[in-house]
C-alpha cells in the first residue's frame, strides 16, 4: 500500500476523481479556516486507519479547503519529506498490539528527531476523522447498519463495502493543529517524546469515535489481554508448557487461540443490522409477540449483574429474547453458544451480535478450561449482562430438562471469588405456538441421530419464513438473586477461604439450578395450542365434538384461574370458540361436517408435535390431572387416602416436573384444586365423610373427568414402568445405563403393542431424566460397583400408581417388564 502511495503523479489524481464519482461528504468544522494554522508553520494530516480512500478523501478535501495539500511533499528545515500526512494506526490487530505498539510511523519518528535536534523547527499536526457511514443506530437498512462504522478495523473488501454503501454519507471531521514544540517540553528524548505524541493521537481518535458512534465494547480490543493476564490462566500456561513439554511461548500462543475462539468481537453495527433484519423476520414469521412481566427486569438492570436464564425450545430463543431486550432499551447479553453453532459466516455474525463460544466438553483441557473460566469471570466483574441456557440443549420433547451444572456452576463460582456487584438471575419462560425445528424434533425422538448444525441446513431453513407460526410469548419469571440464595444455603460463604469452597458451591449450584427450572416453569404462558393440545391428544382419536372440545377447554382455563399453579403464571384470555378457531387458521386441527354436529380433530401427522406443546404446560395441570386419575379410576376414595397417594405420586413427578410445591404444602395446594373441580361438577364430595365422588359413569362430567387424568396417563406409565422393572430385577441388580437400556426398549415395544402412542414415551432421554431425578431425591442409590438400590420408600409409590393407572395398562406394563426379565 506504502508504494502505491507514493505514485501520485498520476495515480492519486486519478484515483480521487473516480471516488468522488460516488462520494460526498460533510466536512467539519464548517469553516476551516477557524482552525487558525499558521502558514509559516509546517502542517502535517494525521490520519486514523490505513486505507487509501481515506487519503484521497483527505487529499480532495483539503485540496478544496484551501488547505496545505496533503499529497505534496513536506519542507522541514530545508529537508523534503515525501509527504505531508501519515496513519497512526500501523496495525490494530491483536497480533499487532502484541508487539506493545513498536510499528510508529517512520514520517512521525523523522519529524520528531529533526525537532528534537533543532530547536527552532515546528509542525502543526492536524489529525483527520473520517467516518463512513457514522453510527449504526441512525440506519435503516440491515447491510448499511452492517458495514457502518464500527471500532473494529476494516480490512479490505469490508472498508471496499463501506464505500459502496455509505459513500453518499461520509463525515471528515478536521481537529485543531498540535505543536509538536509543546509535546517535547521536559527534556524528552526521541523514544520518550513518539510514545508520548502517539499515545495523545490515539487517545485523541478515540474520544472522536466515541463522540461519532458509541463506546468500545469489542472483547478483542479490551478483553482478551486482561483473561490471558489472569493468574489462573498464567498458571494453566505454565502447566500445560510443562505437561506437554513445550516451550512457554507456544502454551501462550494456544492460550491466546484458545480465547479468540470464546470470545464474542460485538459490533454496534451487526447489533444494529441483526435488530432491522429481526424486525421484518418477525412480522414473517409470527402474528405477534408478547411481552410479559418484563417491568421486573428493567427495575433491577441499574446497579445489577444480570444473568438471563430461558428455557431452550428452539434457535429462535436467543435472537428473540436480546431483540426484546434491546427494544425494550437495555444492553443486549452476551449469549454462551454451543461451538457447533460456530459456522462460516454464520459464527462471525453471531460472535459480532454478542455470541461467545464454548466447547461441550472441557475434558482433557484444562487450558481451555482455565481460559473460559477467567472469561466469563471477566464478563460478569465488568458488569456485563449474560445469557446462557442451563438445560444444556433445545428440548426435545417440550418439557424442561434437567439443568447442567456446568456454566451455572462456572458463574457460581465467579460470584464467590468476586462479589462487589450483586448478581441477579432472570428466569425466563418462551413459549411457541408452532416450532420451525419441529419436524426435526419428531425425528430425534423417533431414534435418529440429532443432526448437525450446517451453513446449508440454516440456509435451507429459510424456506419456513412464508409459513404461519402463530404468537410467541416471552414472560420474565421470579428473579433469583445468588448472594441471597447462598446465604440460606451456605451462611458465611463469603468469609471463606477458596479451599473449602468445593464441596458445599457444587451443592448450592445443584439446587439453585433446580430452583431456577421450577422459577422458568413457574413464568409459563398458557397459548390456545397448548389447550388444544391438553383437550384433543386426550381422546382415543384426537378427535372430538365440538361442544365437547369447547367444555374441555374451558375446563383447563377454569383451573388456570381459579386455581393458579403460580403468580407469575399466565392464563390464556380467548375464550374456547376462537381458540378452536385459532388453531383451525393456524392448520393444527381441522373441521368435520357431521350430521350430529361438527367434529374437530387434529390433522394429519399433528398429534406428535401437537404433544410438545402439551408437554410445555403439562406441569400446570399435573396435580388436578393426578386428581382426576385417582377419581376416574376409583370412583369414591377418601380425603386421607387422596392426599397419600397425591403425595407419593408427587414425590417422584416433582422432580420431573420441576414442580414448585414442597410436600408439605402439597395439601393446600390440592384442595384448591379440588374445590375448582367440584364447582365445575367434576367431583363431588360427600357431606358426611368428605368424601370425593367421581359423577356416575355414564355422565358427560364423568367422561370429561377421565379425559383430564387422560393428560398425565403417558408420564405415570414411564413411572410406572421403571419402578415396576426395578421391582422386578431387585434391589442391587441393574446399574443406571442398564435400567435406561431395559425401559428405552420395553417401552418402544409398549408403544408398537399397545399403542401407547405419544412420541416421547419410548425417549431414552426422558428415563435417563427420571432416573437421575430418583438418584437426586436420594430413592435410589449407586454402589461403587454402579449397581442401583432401593427400598420400600420407593416401592410405595408403586403401590399408589395403580390408583391411577387402569387395569389393562398395568397389565401391558407388568408383561412387558417380566418379559424384559425373562430375555
Amino acid at each position: 500500500m506504502g508504494k502505491v502511495f507514493k505514485i501520485s503523479n498520476w495515480f492519486i489524481p486519478l484515483a480521487r476523481r473516480l471516488l468522488y464519482a460516488w462520494v460526498r461528504t460533510s466536512v467539519f468544522p464548517e469553516n476551516l479556516q477557524a482552525l487558525g494554522l499558521d502558514p509559516a508553520i509546517p502542517v502535517c494530516y494525521v490520519l486514523q486507519d490505513r486505507h487509501l480512500s481515506n487519503l484521497l478523501v483527505l487529499v480532495e478535501e483539503s485540496r478544496r479547503a484551501g488547505l496545505p495539500r496533503a499529497d505534496v511533499p513536506m519542507v522541514l528545515g530545508g529537508q523534503r519529506l515525501l509527504r505531508s500526512f501519515f496513519f497512526l494506526n500501523r496495525d490494530r490487530s491483536l497480533a499487532g498490539r502484541a508487539r506493545d505498539g513498536a510499528n510508529y510511523s517512520a514520517l512521525l519518528a523523522s519529524l520528531i528527531r529533526q525537532t528534537v535536534a533543532d530547536q527552532t523547527l515546528d509542525v502543526q499536526l492536524v489529525p483527520v476523522l473520517i467516518l463512513w457511514g457514522r453510527s449504526p443506530d441512525t440506519q435503516d437498512s440491515v447491510l448499511k447498519a452492517l458495514f457502518s462504522e464500527t471500532w473494529r478495523p476494516p480490512g479490505a473488501w469490508r472498508q471496499l463495502l463501506a464505500i459502496l454503501l455509505h459513500g453518499r454519507n461520509v463525515l471528515v471531521r478536521y481537529n485543531t493543529p498540535i505543536l509538536l514544540r509543546n509535546l517535547l517540553q521536559g527534556g524528552l528524548d526521541e523514544e520518550q517524546a513518539l510514545r508520548k505524541l502517539s499515545r495523545i493521537l490515539r487517545v485523541h481518535f478515540r474520544r472522536q469515535r466515541q463522540m461519532a458512534i458509541g463506546p468500545d465494547l469489542s472483547h478483542r480490543n479490551t478483553q482478551v489481554d486482561a483473561v490471558l493476564a489472569g493468574e489462573q490462566v498464567r498458571a494453566a500456561i505454565m502447566s500445560e508448557a510443562e505437561t506437554q513439554g513445550i516451550p512457554l511461548v507456544e502454551a501462550k500462543a494456544r492460550a491466546v487461540n484458545f480465547a479468540l475462539e470464546i470470545a464474542s468481537d460485538y459490533s454496534y453495527g451487526v447489533l444494529r443490522a441483526l435488530e432491522l433484519f429481526l424486525s421484518w423476520l418477525w412480522t414473517r414469521l409470527y402474528d405477534g409477540i408478547q411481552l410479559h412481566h418484563f417491568d421486573v427486569v428493567t427495575r433491577i438492570a441499574s446497579g445489577h449483574e444480570i444473568v438471563y436464564v430461558p428455557c431452550h425450545r428452539s434457535h429462535i430463543d436467543y435472537l428473540l429474547l436480546s431483540y426484546i431486550i434491546v427494544r425494550q432499551g437495555l444492553t443486549p447479553p452476551h449469549i454462551a453458544a454451543g461451538a457447533n453453532l460456530n459456522l462460516p459466516i454464520v459464527g462471525s455474525l453471531l460472535r459480532r451480535g454478542g455470541a461467545f463460544f464454548l466447547r461441550r466438553s472441557f475434558k482433557g483441557e484444562p487450558l481451555y478450561a482455565a481460559v473460559f473460566h477467567e472469561y466469563l469471570h471477566l464478563m460478569l466483574a465488568r458488569g456485563f449482562p449474560i445469557e446462557y441456557f442451563i438445560e444444556g440443549g433445545r428440548s426435545r420433547s417440550g418439557r424442561m430438562l434437567t439443568p447442567k451444572a456446568g456454566i451455572l456452576g462456572m458463574t457460581v463460582q465467579s460470584f464467590i471469588r468476586e462479589h462487589a456487584r450483586p448478581l441477579v438471575f432472570v428466569p425466563v419462560y418462551i413459549g411457541y405456538e408452532k416450532l420451525m425445528e419441529g419436524r426435526t424434533y419428531l425425528g430425534e425422538l423417533a431414534g435418529k441421530p440429532k443432526q448437525r448444525e450446517t451453513l446449508l441446513g440454516i440456509l435451507k431453513s429459510v424456506r419456513s419464513i412464508q409459513r404461519v407460526f402463530g404468537q410467541v410469548h416471552v414472560n420474565i419469571g421470579e428473579p433469583l438473586p445468588l448472594a441471597g440464595f447462598l446465604d440460606a444455603h451456605h451462611p458465611g460463604w463469603s468469609e471463606e477461604g477458596a479451599a473449602s469452597q468445593s464441596l458445599w458451591a457444587r451443592a448450592a449450584t445443584r439446587n439453585a439450578a433446580a430452583e431456577l427450572a421450577k422459577r422458568i416453569n413457574e413464568a409459563a404462558v398458557l397459548n390456545p395450542i397448548n389447550l388444544i393440545a391438553l383437550a384433543l391428544l386426550a381422546t382415543p382419536k384426537h378427535t372430538a365434538d365440538e361442544h365437547a372440545l369447547q367444555r374441555m377447554i374451558e375446563h383447563y382455563q377454569a383451573l388456570a384461574r381459579e386455581a393458579p399453579y403460580a403468580p407469575t403464571t399466565i392464563a390464556c384470555g380467548l375464550a374456547a370458540q376462537p381458540i378452536v378457531a385459532y388453531a383451525e387458521r393456524l392448520a393444527v386441527v381441522e373441521r368435520f361436517a357431521d350430521p350430529l354436529g361438527d367434529l374437530i380433530r387434529v390433522c394429519k401427522e399433528q398429534a406428535p408435535l401437537l404433544a410438545y406443546f402439551r408437554n410445555n404446560v403439562l406441569h400446570l395441570f399435573a396435580l388436578p390431572a393426578v386428581l382426576a386419575c385417582l377419581l376416574s379410576h376409583n370412583r369414591r376414595l377418601d380425603s386421607a387416602r387422596v392426599a397419600k397417594a397425591v403425595t407419593g405420586i408427587c414425590a417422584l413427578m416433582r422432580a420431573e416436573l420441576f414442580l414448585r410445591w414442597p410436600l408439605d404444602k402439597l395439601a393446600r395446594a390440592t384442595e384448591e384444586v379440588i374445590g375448582v373441580l367440584v364447582r365445575r361438577g367434576l367431583l363431588g364430595r360427600s357431606d358426611v365423610s368428605g368424601r370425593l365422588v367421581a359423577p356416575e359413569p355414564i355422565s358427560q362430567e364423568f367422561a370429561e373427568l377421565h379425559l383430564l387424568g387422560e393428560t398425565i396417563r403417558p408420564l405415570l406409565e414411564r413411572h410406572f414402568l421403571t419402578l415396576s422393572l426395578l421391582q422386578r430385577h431387585g434391589t442391587g441388580q441393574l446399574t443406571r445405563q442398564a435400567l435406561e437400556n431395559h425401559c428405552h426398549l420395553l417401552a418402544q415395544r409398549l408403544s408398537l403393542l399397545y399403542q401407547f402412542n405419544t412420541p416421547e414415551f419410548p425417549e431414552k432421554a426422558t428415563f435417563s431424566a427420571f432416573i437421575a431425578n430418583l438418584i437426586e431425591a436420594e430413592f435410589l442409590r449407586e454402589d461403587d460397583h454402579g449397581l442401583l438400590h432401593f427400598d420400600e420408600r420407593l416401592m410405595t409409590p408403586l403401590a399408589h400408581s395403580e390408583l391411577v393407572l387402569s387395569v389393562e395398562a398395568r397389565q401391558a406394563i407388568r408383561r412387558i417388564a417380566g418379559a424384559g426379565v425373562a430375555s
